[in-house]
């Protein structure tokens, strides 16, 4: 499975490693993703989700607003 973000599409990006000398070797940049149980109001029931540590901070927020999921 894909190494990315399922509500913001966040993934994994690519770039260089830079050593004392300078010399560059490629690397990737990996998303924070995590798995978190998220309850849905709409439908009453638990879902699991694979998100980014960046939306389960705007996932607080709207929960708190008592926006949907």
């Amino acid at each position: 499975m894909a190494h990315r973000c399922e509500k913001t599409g966040k993934g994994n990006s690519s770039g260089n490693r830079r050593s004392h000398s300078l010399r560059a070797t490629r690397r990737v940049f990996r998303a924070n993703i995590q798995k978190k149980r998220v309850f849905d109001p709409q439908t009453g029931t638990y879902k699991t989700m694979k998100v980014s540590t960046a939306y389960l901070r705007t996932l607080a927020k709207r929960m708190s607003e008592g926006k949907p999921v």
